[in-house]
């Protein structure tokens, strides 16, 4: 259960539901109810299943490319500081053209949900603590997000845009402080790796 707790709140920072909130209604803002329920359920499909795929051919790449798990973490950690950084200073979300049709698949589902910094750190905690905690805490923060949108109108009237972008930088703060544990833990792996093979 700790695997759990220690999986799951890297991942509930990296989704960021709040921080994610406003642009969803930004994208749903003219939908009906059961129109944004759809992309609700279809963003949710979607990240999970990119999520198991990546976490899958994630590993594989590991070992057909010779990457430990502590190189990973050293340059996971570093994009996942650089995302944040960016997130803190810009606060935006890039947005492109979409069609309505696959809105819930992309963007919302990916990236918006499962984007760079969720797989990158997916693939980190289970090197560390396995699959089966990881993935679970995945599994429950995809669908944290999926209730969050789904009840998007009330949490917004509550938030504000303001209240909305302040969790948001918190959120991304604490990335930040993630990605600098996730660097240290990959520095001290891999002094310590090499110490013993060289005994």
């Amino acid at each position: 259960m700790a695997n759990f707790w220690l999986c799951f709140i890297p991942l509930f920072v990296a989704v960021d539901a709040f921080g994610v909130l406003p642009v969803f209604m930004n994208l749903t803002g003219k939908f009906s109810h059961s129109q944004r329920r759809r992309v609700i359920v279809q963003s949710i499909i979607t990240a999970t299943i990119v999520s198991l795929v990546f976490l899958v051919v994630g590993k594989s790449l590991f070992n057909l490319l010779g990457i430990t798990v502590a190189d990973f973490m050293v340059a996971g950690g570093m994009l996942l500081f650089i995302i944040s950084i960016i997130d803190i200073i810009t606060g935006e979300k890039k947005q492109r053209e979409i069609d309505h049709e696959s809105l819930g698949a992309v963007p919302i589902g990916v990236p918006l949900i499962v984007g760079p910094a969720v797989l990158t750190t997916i693939l980190l905690l289970v090197g560390q603590y396995g699959p089966i905690p990881t993935v679970s805490a995945a599994m429950v923060n995809i669908l944290i997000a999926g209730f969050v949108f789904l009840l998007s109108d009330s949490i917004y009237k509550v938030l504000g845009k303001s209240g909305s972008k302040t969790i948001s930088k918190l959120a991304s703060l604490l990335l930040a402080a993630i990605a600098i544990m996730i660097i240290r833990k990959g520095i001290m792996m891999f002094i310590t790796t090499n110490v013993m093979l060289s005994k």
